[in-house]
Formats: structure tokens, C-alpha cells, sequence
């Protein structure tokens, strides 16, 4: 049995005892590829055959899977595809989440089909959480005690590369020295062109992409309904560019051919990917992804995502066991499903780049909010977790908020509210911006900063990423010292509730911030600064429960 068959058996074995020790959970949106806000596809049913795969916006983004078992066609991912006869489902058995892997079970046919969708989400390992890459591993195995012929298929729409369907796309084929790929992208490649929340990419390339012996196939998605019943692929055809109408939407396909035994099991893996090529604007400099910054490509993304798949597959079931538990033993079953559901949800809310230097810039984004990025109140409540598993993820986060507040753009005395609308930081969007102090979140951001450079540092086991910005810090301690202990009037995190005076928690918050200022001049060798803030700070505390 090779490694990878083994790999793949022990990940199956593990997965009833994982899902024993946290509490089953009904997700109300499974995820199955993803990397940031633009690479995101979830599946939104119990069963991954009932609906079409979405997009985080709820917007559709189909993929399809099929299996051939002995000339007959079932389906395991997906709905059946307009024009396409119908095509039966294959019997789930079985769904669970890990950290870092959704993994299914399938019945039917004489044969058992285990479906998992793995991403390397290794928040210790910026190499290996800055490729955009979800892998698709399969293990099918005999449940009659008969050899069965089999074919796995898996395609996708244009709709992932692409905003509206309406978007013209192509694909292109390709080698790479053993991995055949394909690729789908708009015809347009407007790249950076806008910024918003309920938008989908519409710039850069989705692969596809095995390890030969595989099948690639670019066709429309009518030339795809005359095959999808026997999965006997036509011939390539592709030079032909086709019209952007529902009949012709591009559609890249690839299909892997297997003999199964009557005993034993038989594994195959496929990658997708994206490459946005450029990731993000930042004040007008347009950022590549993480893992380009020494100037790889494509190529190399697929390459190295096959070469290394044995590795960081059992990598990730280190991980999701450790980490599971550690969930459990802290927070007990049902806190280890919830957090477990939240890990890849949290990692796919950011974007991992890479500044002119190579220095890690991590973007988050606002969702269904109004797609405001580095936004420092969803830095806040998300950092718990990076400062428990990646500590320079939160660096990196910060280190774009401190550059921005420091430069002559912020002429404020508080810290700013985000750094611009994705994925465009070009300077704060909400409320005032950069113009006006117009509901803008003065003492909730100011306190935010100084509490998360606090808790950095205690972390870290010293203040060094503070020290650059140590007349920043000073310049919002003073703030929060003057207008921390009863707030005026004005907007916090929760700003659906409006404008509020004489906010508890606001006030709180500056008095936690004025404290996280005097662990840090402490740290910092600034002795006498932090003796006066922390007598502030305990003063305040002393006052805020007459007061509040």
C-alpha cells in the first residue's frame, strides 16, 4: 500500500473519533474550497448532492462531482447541470468536519466512496497558509467483494472565476511535468478595478490540476450535457472561444480513471487553486499574494502543492487531533464543534500579502457589512485566535493599521477604523474617513489597538513590533487618558445601535487600553510613562463602578 493510500485510510479511520470528542453539529453552510474572501465555496445543504455549490454571498459557483462505476454514472457533488439529464445520486453515508478538512462518505453501486476536501490551513505556517489551495482526495474501495472499473470526474463552472455569469471566461489546458491542469478566467482580467462587499473576483485564474495519468477538458456547459450521463469525454477542442450565454458558459473539467479491487482501497487526489495574481491595492501599490513574493507562479503553485500533498496531509491530521484536543479540554464538546466550524471560516475572512519588501500584510474583510478591510474592531474579537496559533499573523495584521495612523494621511489623535473597502486599502471608507469626525469610533478603536500591541507583547515575551510606533501609542494613550473614562458621544463596534454617551463599555475599554499602554512602556524601557498610565488606569478602574 503507498503512502498516500495509507495517508488517506488513517484520515477515514480517524474520523469517528474526532467527531466523538465534539458535539455533532448542523452547520448551516459546509465549507469545501477555500483561501480568502474571493476563494470561498461552501456547500449550504446537509447532503452535498442537494444543492449548487455557493459562494460565501450565497452566490452560485457549481461544482460538479461525478463517479462512473462500471458504466454507471452517480453523483456526489453537486446538483445535476442544466441541460444535462438527470443523474442519481450516490448514497451519503456520512459527513464531519475537522479544522482543517470537511470529509464525506458515499455508498452505492458495490462500491464506497470517501470524499475530502483539505485545506492546508496551518496558521503556524505562513509558507503553507499563503497557498491559495484546496486539495480534493478520494479513496474508493469495494463494498461487494467484487473489482469494480471506475472513473471520478469533478468540474467547474466559470462562475468562480468570474463576478456575474454574464462575464465572458475561457479556459486553457496545460502540463507540468507530470501535472496536467486547466485553468478557467475571465476574458476581461479588470484587475483592482473596484471594491465592495457582495462581489466576487472576476480577475486572475482557477486550476484544476492532478497528477498524471489524468483527463483534462475545457467545453461549454451544453457540450458538457451530451457526456455527463456516460462520462465518455469528446476530444479537446480548444481553440474555440465560447459565447458568454447560460448555454455556453466555460465549463473545466478533470477525470481520473481507477481500477478498484475486491479488497482493499485505491486513492487519488486532485488540487484546486486560485491565483489572483495581484491581491490587493495599498495606497495605490498593488500587493502579490504571499507565496509570489519570490516570484513563483503558477506553475510552481501546482507543482509544489502535488509534490508536497503526502507531507502536509499528515500535517493536517496532526494538527486538526492537537488542536481538537485542546478545544475539548478547555471548552467541552459542543465549544469544539463550534470552534472547529470557525477555523477555516475565520482564515478564509483574510487575505495574506506581501508588501514591496516581502514583509506579511494580513487583510480581513468585512462580510455583509460594507466590505471594509483592515478593520480594527474585526481584527479585535479575532485575535484570540492568532495569538494562540500565529502571533506573527497578528503582526501582520497590525503592522498596516500602525503604518497608516503614523503616516500624514491620519491627522486624527485615535486610531482609525479600517484601512480602506476590499480590496482596495487606500485609506479609511467608514463614516468620516479621512475627511471629517463624523462617526468615526474613537475610543473603541484607540482601546483596541493599545489592548491587542498589549497582549502581543505578553505573548511575544517582549514589546519590539511596538517600538517604532511607541509616539503613536503616546498620542492615543493621551487621548484615551482625556476622553477614555466617560465617553462622549459617538459610535462603538456596535454601531447599529447609533451614537451613545457615557458608554460603560467603551469605558472599560479605555481603561484596559491606558493599562496595555503601561505594560508596554515598561517593556520598552519607557519607565516613567508607564508608572502614570497605570495609576490612571487604576484610578479609573476604582471610579467606573460609582460611576457606571
Amino acid at each position: 500500500m503507498t503512502l498516500l493510500r495509507r495517508s488517506v485510510l488513517a484520515a477515514v479511520m480517524a474520523l469517528p473519533a474526532l467527531a466523538q470528542m465534539a458535539a455533532p453539529i448542523r452547520p448551516p453552510a459546509t465549507p469545501l474550497l477555500g483561501h480568502d474572501p474571493y476563494f470561498s465555496v461552501w456547500s449550504a445543504a446537509d447532503e452535498l448532492t442537494a444543492q449548487t455549490t455557493k459562494h460565501w454571498t450565497g452566490t452560485e459557483q457549481p461544482l460538479t462531482g461525478l463517479i462512473g462505476i462500471d458504466g454507471k454514472v452517480r453523483r456526489f457533488l453537486g446538483v445535476t447541470p442544466r441541460w444535462a439529464e438527470p443523474i442519481p445520486e450516490l448514497r451519503q453515508t456520512a459527513r464531519g468536519l475537522t479544522p482543517t478538512r470537511t470529509l464525506y462518505s458515499f455508498e452505492g453501486e458495490g462500491v464506497r466512496l470517501d470524499v475530502t476536501f483539505l485545506t492546508p490551513a496551518l496558521a503556524g505556517d505562513l509558507e503553507a497558509l499563503a497557498r491559495p489551495v484546496t486539495y480534493i482526495a478520494f479513496d474508493v474501495r469495494s463494498a461487494d467483494g467484487k473489482p469494480h472499473r471506475v472513473r471520478l470526474y469533478v468540474d467547474a463552472a466559470s462562475h468562480l472565476a468570474v463576478d456575474t455569469p454574464a462575464q465572458r471566461a475561457m479556459w486553457g489546458r496545460f502540463r507540468v511535468g507530470s501535472v496536467e491542469a486547466i485553468r478557467l478566467g475571465s476574458v476581461d482580467q479588470k484587475m483592482l478595478s473596484r471594491s465592495g462587499d457582495n462581489l466576487r473576483i472576476d480577475w486572475g485564474y482557477f486550476y484544476l490540476a492532478a497528477p498524471e495519468p489524468a483527463i483534462t477538458l475545457g467545453i461549454t456547459a451544453q457540450g458538457r450535457a451530451r457526456y455527463l450521463n456516460t462520462l465518455e469525454l469528446p476530444r479537446p477542442r480548444d481553440l474555440e472561444m465560447p459565447e458568454q450565454t447560460d448555454r455556453s458558459v466555460a465549463v473545466a473539467a478533470i477525470a481520473m480513471d481507477l481500477e478498484v479491487p475486491a479488497a482493499g482501497n485505491v486513492s487519488r487526489y486532485l488540487v484546486t487553486a486560485y491565483d489572483d495574481i495581484y491581491s490587493l491595492e495599498y495606497f495605490k501599490r498593488p500587493l502579490r499574494p504571499y507565496w509570489r513574493r519570490n516570484r513563483a507562479g503558477a506553475e510552481e503553485l501546482l507543482t509544489s502543492a502535488v509534490q508536497d500533498f503526502p507531507a502536509l496531509q499528515q500535517r493536517c491530521e496532526r494538527f486538526d487531533e492537537e488542536l481538537t484536543v485542546d478545544l475539548v479540554r478547555v471548552g467541552g464538546p459542543r465549544y469544539a464543534a463550534i470552534a472547529i466550524l470557525a477555523y477555516r471560516q475565520t482564515l478564509f475572512a483574510h487575505k495574506l500579502a506581501a508588501d514591496f519588501d516581502g514583509t506579511a500584510l494580513h487583510f480581513s474583510k468585512e462580510n455583509f457589512s460594507n466590505g471594509c478591510m483592515g478593520t480594527v474592531d474585526v481584527i479585535y474579537p479575532a485575535a484570540p485566535m492568532f495569538l494562540l496559533l500565529s502571533p506573527k499573523l497578528l503582526e501582520a495584521q497590525l503592522r498596516p493599521v500602525l503604518d497608516y495612523a503614523r503616516s500624514g494621511r491620519w491627522k486624527w489623535p485615535y486610531a482609525p477604523h479600517d484601512l480602506g473597502q476590499y480590496p482596495l486599502a487606500n485609506g479609511q471608507v467608514y463614516g468620516g474617513g479621512e475627511e471629517t469626525e463624523d462617526r468615526q469610533m474613537p475610543v473603541e478603536e484607540s482601546g483596541n489597538m493599545l489592548i491587542l500591541l498589549g497582549a502581543l507583547a505578553k505573548v511575544n515575551g517582549n514589546a519590539e513590533f511596538s517600538r517604532p510606533y511607541w509616539p503613536i501609542l503616546t498620542r492615543w494613550a493621551e487621548f484615551l487618558a482625556e476622553k477614555g473614562m466617560d465617553p462622549d458621544n459617538q459610535l462603538s463596534t456596535d454601531d447599529f445601535a447609533g451614537h451613545l454617551a457615557h458608554n460603560t463599555n467603551l469605558s472599560i475599554k479605555a481603561i484596559l487600553g491606558l493599562g496595555s499602554y503601561a505594560l508596554l512602556g515598561d517593556a520598552l524601557g519607557q519607565k516613567e510613562q508607564a508608572a502614570k498610565y497605570r495609576k490612571l488606569a487604576r484610578e479609573f478602574a476604582a471610579k467606573w463602578p460609582e460611576m457606571a
